[in-house]
Parts: C-alpha cells; sequence; structure tokens
C-alpha cells in the first residue's frame, strides 16, 4: 500500500436494546421504527458493504419489554435479546446497569448462552482485581489493522440495583478504570484503534463543556474524552440520546434506546513507517424507517415467544371502577390523579405502613381503563423495581420534597414548566415523586429549597424530627435520582417481588379498583 493509500474500517454499535426485538409496540396494536430485528437489516446492509467490520453492545440488553420480562419469568430458554446477538455475529458486549435487574443468576446465565465476549474492566469480584465478567478488553485484527476494544460500566449501579443482586461484586470508578486500562492497552498491545465501549453517558454538554446537571458520577464520558489520551472513539449509552460527535478528538456515538438507531463509526487509516495511522474519523447514526423491513431471521428466533408474549399480556385480571386514564403526565405532576393515589397505595398495602411516595415511571404510561390487563401493568411498571421501607425523619421528608420541587419553573407565561435540568441532557421526569399519606403545598414561585410551605402529618405540621416508616421503590430508597437524604438511612424491611407482580396480585385480590383521590398535595404558583 502508497503512502497516502487508506483503508477504512467500519465499527457498529448498538446500546440499551432494553429487550426490544420486534418493531412493536406492546401498548396496543401498531408496528413502530425500532427494534433490534430492524437494525439487524441495517447491520446487514452494512456487512454486504464491509464484510469485516466490528459490531458492539453497549449494554442495557434484557431488560426492558413485555418479550425481556416474559422471557426470564418463564423459564430457562436462551433470552431472546443474547439469541438475536449470536444470530448477528456480535464481537463483544458490555453490561449495563439494567443487566443486574433479575440477580446474577440471570446475568450469569445471559453471559454463558453468548458466543461472544462480555467486556468490563470496572467490575470486579469482591476482594480481587480481576474483572468479574470476561475481560476488560478485546483484541481484533481486521484487514492488518490491530484494534483493541475496552468495556466499562458506570459504577453508579449500587446506588440503584437491590444488594442481593450485587452480592459479591465491586463496582470500581468507571473514570478511574478508563485512566488504568488505556495506557497499559496502548503500551501493551500497540493498537492502531482504541475504542472505549462505556455503559454510561455524558455528564456535560458535549460541545459547550457546561455541566449537565448535578455532576454525581453516575455519567463520565466527557471527562473521559478529556482527562485520558489515547482514546479514539467512544461508544456512549445509559442515557438514551441520540449522539454522533466528536469532544476534544474522541469520535462519540450514543444510539438512543430500544432500536432507535445504529451508530456508526468509520476510520480510516493510512500506512506510515510500517504503521498505519489514523487519518480521519466519523460518526453517524443510522435509524429505520418504514420501509425498512426488520431482518427474517433474528424476528424468527422469538416468534413463538413474542406470539406467547402478547396472549400472556392480553389476558385480563381485574377492572377499574371509574377514569384511571392517564391523558397528560405534566398535569398529572402538577395535581394528584387516581392512578398516582392508586400506586401510593398499592405501595402502603404491600409495605403494611402509612405513608408512601412514588413517580410516573414513563412519559408512555396512560393508566388503566375499565378493563386491566397484565399488558397495562407492564407498560406501567416497566422496571423491575422492588420496594424498600425506609426509617425517615419530617427533616428528610422535607428535604425529599424540596428535590421533588426543583422539577418545576415558571415559564414566560408565568405558568408552571419542567425546569431543563430534568430534560437535558437525559430526560428525568421519573424523579418527580408524589407521595401519599403526608399533605403537602409546593409553591413554585419560592426559591428551590424554599418552596414546600406546607407539610402536614395527620393534621398537624410535620416536625423535622419525628420519625415515620415510608415505602418507596429500591431506586429511590438508594438515593437515586439526587434525593441524597435517603442515603444510609435505616432499612425498616425489603419487599422483594417486583412492583409489576405486586400490582398485579392486588388488582386480582381486589377484582375491581376504585378510582378515588384524596387530594392530600397541590403545587401553586402565587406569590
Amino acid at each position: 500500500m502508497g503512502l497516502t493509500e487508506s483503508k477504512w474500517i467500519t465499527v457498529l454499535a448498538t446500546s440499551d436494546i432494553h429487550g426490544h426485538i420486534h418493531p412493536t409496540d406492546y401498548r396496543g396494536p401498531g408496528k413502530r421504527n425500532l427494534g433490534l430485528a430492524k437494525l439487524a437489516s441495517l447491520i446487514h446492509k452494512e456487512r454486504g458493504d464491509n464484510p469485516d467490520l466490528l459490531l458492539l453492545d453497549n449494554g442495557d440488553l434484557i431488560q426492558g419489554s413485555p418479550l425481556a420480562s416474559y422471557a426470564i419469568k418463564t423459564g430457562t430458554r436462551i433470552h431472546p435479546a443474547v439469541a438475536a446477538l449470536n444470530e448477528l455475529d456480535y464481537d463483544a458486549a458490555v453490561p449495563g446497569n439494567h443487566e443486574f435487574n433479575y440477580g446474577l443468576w440471570t446475568l450469569d446465565k445471559a453471559v454463558k448462552d453468548s458466543r461472544f465476549p462480555w467486556l468490563s474492566a470496572g467490575i470486579a469480584a469482591a476482594g480481587s482485581t480481576e474483572p468479574a465478567f470476561g475481560k476488560p478488553y478485546l483484541i481484533k485484527m481486521i484487514d492488518e489493522i490491530k484494534i483493541a476494544i475496552l468495556g466499562v460500566t458506570t459504577h453508579y449501579i449500587p446506588n440503584w440495583e437491590n444488594p442481593l443482586h450485587i452480592e459479591g461484586l465491586e463496582f470500581h470508578d468507571a473514570l478511574a478504570a478508563v485512566k488504568e486500562w488505556v495506557p497499559r492497552i496502548r503500551r501493551e498491545e500497540r493498537p492502531d484503534v482504541l475504542i472505549v465501549a462505556y455503559h454510561g453517558g455524558f455528564e456535560r454538554d458535549i460541545e459547550t463543556g457546561e455541566p449537565a446537571g448535578q455532576d454525581t458520577g453516575e455519567n463520565q464520558g466527557y471527562a473521559m474524552c478529556i482527562e485520558v489520551e489515547g482514546i479514539d472513539v467512544l461508544i456512549t449509552g445509559h442515557q438514551h440520546r441520540l449522539i454522533a460527535g466528536e469532544v476534544n478528538g474522541v469520535t462519540v456515538v450514543q444510539p438512543g434506546f430500544a432500536g432507535q438507531a445504529l451508530g456508526k463509526i468509520s476510520v480510516e487509516l493510512v500506512l506510515e513507517r510500517g504503521r498505519f495511522v489514523i487519518r480521519d474519523k466519523r460518526a453517524e447514526l443510522l435509524k429505520p424507517d418504514s420501509s425498512l423491513k426488520p431482518d427474517a431471521a433474528v424476528l424468527g428466533l422469538s416468534r413463538e415467544l413474542e406470539e406467547e408474549t402478547q396472549r400472556w399480556l392480553d389476558q385480563p385480571i381485574g377492572r377499574s371502577d371509574g377514569g384511571m386514564i392517564l391523558a397528560d403526565p405534566f398535569v398529572c405532576r402538577l395535581a394528584e390523579h387516581p392512578f398516582i393515589e392508586f400506586v401510593n397505595r398499592v405501595q402502603m398495602d404491600c409495605a403494611g405502613v402509612e405513608v408512601s411516595c412514588t413517580a410516573l415511571l414513563s412519559e408512555e404510561s396512560k393508566g388503566f381503563g375499565e378493563i386491566i390487563t397484565r399488558r397495562d401493568v407492564l407498560t406501567n411498571f416497566m422496571y423491575p423495581n422492588t420496594l424498600t421501607v425506609l426509617k425517615l425523619t419530617g427533616g428528610d421528608i422535607r428535604a425529599a420534597l424540596e428535590q421533588t420541587a426543583r422539577y418545576f419553573e415558571l415559564g414566560q407565561d408565568g405558568k408552571p414548566a419542567v425546569n431543563p435540568e430534568y430534560l437535558s441532557p437525559k430526560v428525568q421526569h421519573y424523579n418527580y415523586d408524589m407521595w401519599e399519606g403526608i399533605e403537602y403545598t409546593l409553591n413554585i414561585v419560592k426559591p428551590p429549597g424554599q418552596r414546600v410551605v406546607r407539610l402536614l402529618y395527620k393534621g398537624e405540621d410535620l416536625r423535622d424530627e419525628t420519625e415515620l416508616d415510608v415505602v418507596l421503590n429500591s431506586y429511590r430508597a438508594g438515593g437515586g435520582g439526587d434525593y441524597d437524604m435517603f442515603r444510609g438511612k435505616p432499612v425498616v424491611r425489603e419487599i422483594m417481588t417486583e412492583s409489576a407482580d405486586l400490582v398485579e396480585e392486588y388488582i386480582a385480590k381486589l377484582g375491581s379498583i376504585p378510582a378515588v383521590c384524596n387530594h392530600n398535595w397541590e403545587v401553586v404558583w402565587e406569590n
């Protein structure tokens, strides 16, 4: 090859598939332009142009869709998402935080069933420095070009996950792991291209460098680009964003979630003095549309399971007596809705306590119609959260309500609007909580930190030193969503059944659910 002759390599990346294989809208009839089967058609097209491309998955693969839930609940078959990656001949995968939602047995089975390695440099067995999953990095040769892929996962997992699901593991700082392994790989392997596949996102705006909300350490992608020399490509995820660009000379990509897009990175290299040198890099997002047919082979792998899932979802489990339809999630957060009251009452019933808080987990939640099916439950309770009862003081509850009140700001029209910090870089509507068992008023005209203007328990002011048992989901109980006031609080009990199962059992027990609302809280905007 002459000095000016170049070679191109192609890297394709998926992330945050969340068990979405079929282009299915599980909320009801209809197809959507997403899912791994559609991305598979894009992958085959790219392979037709370049058979030796590199194909990676960046985590949050096995959890998140009714198909995935049904597959895990019903037995020991190979997980349909793992089967699809095997069919597509993936080169490697990185565990995401949601890989741990069903415990290590489920994750270990997924790893054993995979015909590709799982990479994670920062997750180790307790008391060991050895990676708990496979190996930290992989070396691939493509057309004489040596490529190193380092896998790393956000270390914030213990702040969200049920401790039993991660027992025996240590989660080392992801940025520190990258700082350790990148120079080591450069020194020992001397790759022509070094890729970091990071299940985490960006803590700063990738164009301006301005902080994007509170920096908790959950996302460290920007710091990796700025502080670690030697990274050529950074694949990110976790935030469900659509990103293709560059930070400090590092080509970056993030391909959304549920199969919204396929990340494509193209790297041009030239041979200089016996070594390949990068001359150009570019990132783009390949998005499926309605003209793209899903890959038949990938669909076929889970077609029978998908049909079983659809029948399972359509089984009625009870009725609602009155209106529990969620027409507008924003309005639901301004004034209590019967569906939110229902969720809190389920939690209090299961936990045997008088105070509860919950959040609307998805903007796609529609509440319940007259007939309640399992589909309704799973589309409203999409995460396999369990419940925790914490012993909290009135001061803790007040601090939590002040954190919740940060969700709002006043728009130019003087009406409530969502604080931009909850919209970018990651949409975080689920970090707004609504409480039952206390009475409170949030006045969002007041400055943050001074918005709780009324807080009562059983008709009297809730004193800071008063202790109450409060039930909340395991994510929030660990301080997830910047609720630091919950960290380290005494755990009264843990309810290890998933929230969706608790809701289903509660509905089945009562048969008919009354749509009631006691309006124990309000949001006002008045001077």
